[in-house]
């Protein structure tokens, strides 16, 4: 039996995370499921969204996943190491990987990062960068409307960019070089991002980081899958499967089309 990579978010932002596996690792399976009923995390406090991700890796257990991915950043602050401690399979999650790239892109060592209230509440960031360049300058900003856009398919609207150009007000007047995207759902906004911000500041976004450490991970183990046969996805989710479906087909295109495996669970509730 090929051991798939479970990849879980709060809703569609860890979309970017399975995409980026998929074009490292295109013989590795993905289950994927994304709590789109709880949607966002980003306000909950870290009990719950610790006691939402848990019960969303017991459902996963049951496929017996060779590793678990918190493709969230709030749920990443708030329960990686409790999560890590109650399995015994790999769990990575998506803030060092974010850290470790910055790093290496800023020149001036002044990052910015941008995330939930949850996220940006916990320091995490601050602290996964100042562990590894005790100097880097570190200017946080909470985005809490910039989910509720992605979730509802509001990529490229007016309504967006003005509500992109209202969050990033403070951030954008400040002197960093490159801005950590620290929501997974932040990508699918990134070309806007980039038009408010200006050319001159790099985007980060944790997703190709987080892909080239899962490989790492896998190889080291003598775990990365050698079939040739494409892999049979399986995409979870706790809200309406009607728009999770349509904007997992938009953002994966050619790569769900070929595995369109989506189930809609009702039994994740508040």
């Amino acid at each position: 039996m090929k051991r798939a990579i479970a990849i879980l978010d709060s809703g569609v932002g860890g979309l970017t995370v399975a995409k980026e596996v998929m074009r490292q690792l295109p013989r590795e399976k993905i289950i994927y499921f994304g709590d789109t009923a709880r949607t966002p995390y980003g306000p909950r406090s870290s009990e719950q969204v610790r006691m939402f991700t848990e019960q969303i890796v017991d459902f996963l257990i049951q496929f017996e996943p060779k590793m678990i991915v918190i493709a969230c950043n709030t749920a990443t602050a708030a329960a990686l190491t409790y999560i890590s401690e109650k399995v015994d399979i790999p769990v990575i999650g998506v803030i060092h990987p974010g850290a470790r790239a910055a790093i290496s892109a800023t020149k001036t060592g002044h990052v910015g990062v941008i995330g939930t209230v949850g996220t940006i509440g916990s320091g995490a960031y601050t602290a996964a960068l100042q562990e590894l360049s005790p100097y880097v300058n570190v200017t946080s900003e909470a985005c809490p409307l910039l989910v509720p856009l992605v979730e509802q398919g509001l990529f490229r609207s007016e309504e967006t960019f003005q509500i992109v150009e209202q969050s990033l007000e403070s951030i954008r007047n400040t002197s960093i070089d490159c801005l950590i995207l620290g929501c997974t759902h932040y990508p699918f906004l990134i070309d806007t991002i980039q038009e408010v911000m200006g050319n001159e500041v790099k985007l980060i976004s944790s997703a190709d980081e987080t892909a080239r450490e899962i490989s790492t991970i896998l190889y080291d183990k003598g775990q990365l899958a050698k079939s040739d046969e494409s892999p049979i996805h399986q995409f979870f989710c706790s809200g309406d499967g009607e728009i999770f479906k349509k904007i997992a087909n938009q953002w994966l295109g050619e790569q769900i089309k070929r595995t369109p495996v989506v189930w809609q669970v009702s039994t994740f509730k508040d």
